[in-house]
């Protein structure tokens, strides 16, 4: 203890606050808490309690970061997950694409009274026909599903979702995105080829098809394919994929067999070349068969420019 000139006793505090015990923002609160990063006087409704101890509000404003500077962080961040390879990007990507298809395909059928979007979206081998030629709807009848029987778009992407994953890490972004895509224009192909043997012709040239079903069977095949290459029991998988593919064959079914054995074969077929130019000294092997691959399939799609379906047969 210690005495003041004014003789009042002192204990470590001072009894009345000097000059600079008052608070920096309102000079009428004395206060003596001192901010922990700038030292300023804070009364008790400038103070915030943070990790690192008592802040003033000018502080605690400095260490927010800017709505630019957070931005940038989420770029940031969002592209990090993006480069990791083994988040499954692709696969999701097409079974959002898929989603929002389908939910376009339904608003159209309820507030619109019409399958506009669907009818926009299918493929019909009469599209291929030099007087009615629409080649993209082979890629987009892929995305689209039959929005009266829910069962179509959910068995696609569980399908999608239980095998897409693997092959798309252990291919890689690109090759598994084309695998993707040649199996769902083999699809199309199939259907399209099937014109010339059909019993009924100009029926099969009018019969529109839609989903991922010949995109779906090349994932199936193309697992089966690598699984075999690596010396795996696939007899599971190949009774799947024989259950699936006699279900196309039941009457009333309203499944494409053909766009299934489409998909299958070049489904097989693409991951052949992929295993075959496997390896950091066949990479350019891999892409120019692949491009020949790529060629081949939209080649066959201007076979109808060649033979006409309608004067086959």
């Amino acid at each position: 203890m210690s005495f003041g000139g004014n003789g009042a006793p002192q204990y470590g505090e001072r009894a009345e606050p000097g000059p600079d015990d008052f608070c920096y923002r309102h000079k009428d609160r004395p206060s003596f808490t001192l901010c922990q990063r700038c030292g300023r006087t804070i009364c008790s409704e400038c103070q915030t309690v943070s990790s690192v101890g008592v802040l003033c509000a000018d502080c605690v404003r400095a260490a927010v970061p800017s709505t630019a500077t957070r931005a940038g962080r989420k770029a940031r961040v969002f592209t990090r997950k993006l480069s990791d390879q083994d988040r499954p990007v692709v696969t999701y990507t097409i079974m959002a694409i898929c989603g929002v298809v389908f939910l376009a395909q339904l608003f159209s059928r309820w507030f619109l009274t019409g399958d506009f979007v669907t009818a926009a979206l299918w493929y019909a081998p009469l599209h291929s026909l030099p007087q009615i030629f629409e080649p993209w709807r082979m890629v987009t009848s892929m995305f689209t599903h039959s929005p009266g029987f829910i069962f179509h778009i959910l068995f696609n992407m569980y399908a999608l979702w239980l095998f897409g994953p693997n092959l798309e890490r252990m291919l890689g972004r690109l090759w598994f995105s084309l695998l993707y895509v040649f199996g769902g224009l083999g699809g199309s192909l199939a259907v399209m080829f099937w014109v010339y043997f059909a019993p009924d012709q100009r029926l099969a040239l009018t019969t529109a098809t839609v989903g991922a079903s010949g995109a779906i069977f090349a994932l199936l095949t193309a697992t089966f394919v690598a699984l075999r290459a690596n010396r795996v029991n696939v007899t599971s998988l190949a009774v799947l994929i024989g259950i699936n593919f006699a279900i196309g064959f039941i009457p009333g079914s309203s499944i494409s067999w053909q766009a299934h054995l489409g998909g299958m074969l070049i489904g097989a077929l693409t991951m052949w070349v992929l295993l075959a130019t496997r390896g950091p000294r066949k990479t350019t092997m891999r892409a120019v068969s692949m491009i020949a691959l790529g060629a081949v399939l939209v080649g066959l799609a201007f076979a109808y420019f060649v033979v006409s379906p309608v004067v086959v047969g």
